[in-house]
């Protein structure tokens, strides 16, 4: 270091300035800001990219939620379908039931008068048949004589065995 102070020179000194000065210039001219501009728009394209990337991820989120929901009313709107044609099912098959239950009880009642109505048709037939059976019986017995009571006995029993019971 001593010899470096012994050694000393203004004139070198001078120059060796000026051309730090002019190396600092230059870089500072042609290098430091084409670097600098480089690594500034750098970041800025950086920086831009990751304010896309939140905004793409912010819109994805909402592209979700809206998904999401749409999804939701989807499936409210099915529940509600399928809700809606249970109930309609179940109208329907409780219509036919009571529609069913008034056709059976029609039916009941028809049968009910018929059969009634053939009852009395078949009392009327057998009370004809049996007043025919006395008429006959009547006229038979009075063709014969009134006056023999055997024979009136044996005609009246004859007759009863003769006569159908249907």
């Amino acid at each position: 270091m001593e010899k470096l102070i012994n050694d000393f020179s203004f004139g070198l000194f001078f120059w060796q300035i000026l051309i730090f000065v002019l190396l600092v210039w230059l870089l500072n001219k042609f290098a430091w800001k084409p670097i600098l501009n480089a690594v500034n728009s750098r970041e800025e394209g950086i920086k831009k990219a990751l304010d896309e990337a939140d905004k793409a991820r912010q819109e994805m989120a909402e592209l979700n939620a809206s998904n999401e929901k749409i999804l939701k009313e989807a499936r409210a709107e099915r529940e509600k379908m399928l809700k809606e044609a249970r109930e309609i099912k179940d109208s329907m098959i409780t219509e036919a039931k009571d529609e069913a239950k008034v056709q059976a009880n029609k039916i009941i009642e028809q049968a009910k008068v018929t059969i009634e109505n053939e009852k009395l048709a078949a009392i009327t037939e057998l009370r004809n048949n049996v007043a025919e059976l006395s008429i006959g019986i009547a006229e038979k017995l009075i063709q014969e004589e009134l006056s023999n009571k055997d024979k009136q006995v044996k005609l009246i029993e004859k007759m009863l065995d003769e006569a159908p019971l249907t």
